[in-house]
């Protein structure tokens, strides 16, 4: 069961701005990883369903951070069937992300009141994803999409739309100022936040440093509001 109610989940999502996003098959690194993200700010973290028995990794990371460190809300990412789905949703994840829409899992999230984040590349997709009870809709991949005048565009016509990105947000003033300037609700950041070059070196604190910077340039694009 989630640790967070799921409006909980997606008001930090919103308010925080950036949701790291990663997978190691090694237990410890990935604890390690999860821990400098939160300490760098962005304490929600998605875990991604990219490796075999990732779940088992997954249920040892949220064990812990329940036990440690429960500001951590633990999500799962490149979730595509329900069946999946049910496997994180069982271990504890607190919101469920992935590639593509799919309905049978939007109806298991909904039943178990857990946050569900469907890529979605048009408009007709985000408007299903809307009607399967979705808050907040993910982009991918965010550049190929159509990047930051995709969502203005969408926006114009569905102001009510919340976006999240995920593929082509760098931790940069530039491209976080024209995603955030367009208007996405939250970006979701991978291997340009959580580099190769830093998970290779175990530098950790290098990673804490990465994540508060992006966290204080969302804050500066945003006013110094929350």
């Amino acid at each position: 069961m989630a640790r967070y109610k799921r409006l909980e989940t997606l008001s930090l999502m919103k308010a925080i701005g950036i949701i790291p996003v990663f997978y190691n098959a090694d237990f410890d690194v990935a604890r390690d990883v999860a821990c400098a993200c939160a300490d760098g700010g962005a304490r929600v973290v998605e875990f991604t369903n990219r490796g075999d028995r990732a779940v088992n990794v997954f249920t040892r990371l949220e064990e812990y951070c329940a036990k440690e460190r429960r500001e951590i809300v633990l999500g799962v990412g490149s979730i595509v069937d329900a069946p999946t789905a049910a496997m994180y949703i069982g271990a504890g994840a607190s919101f469920v992300v992935g590639p593509l829409l799919d309905e049978e899992t939007a109806f298991l999230c909904n039943s178990r009141k857990i946050p569900y984040s469907p890529g979605c590349g048009t408009v007709t997709e985000i408007h299903r994803a809307h009607r399967l009870g979705v808050e907040i809709c993910k982009i991918f991949p965010g550049a190929e999409v159509g990047g930051p005048a995709f969502v203005k565009n969408v926006q114009g016509p569905c102001p009510w739309t919340e976006i999240m990105p995920t593929g082509g947000v760098s931790p940069t003033k530039e491209s976080l100022g024209a995603w955030f300037g367009a208007g996405v609700a939250c970006v979701g950041m991978g291997s340009n936040l959580i580099t190769k070059e830093l998970l290779a070196a175990r530098d950790y604190a290098g990673i804490t440093k990465r994540v508060s910077e992006a966290i204080e340039i969302v804050k500066q694009i945003r006013g110094g509001g929350k």
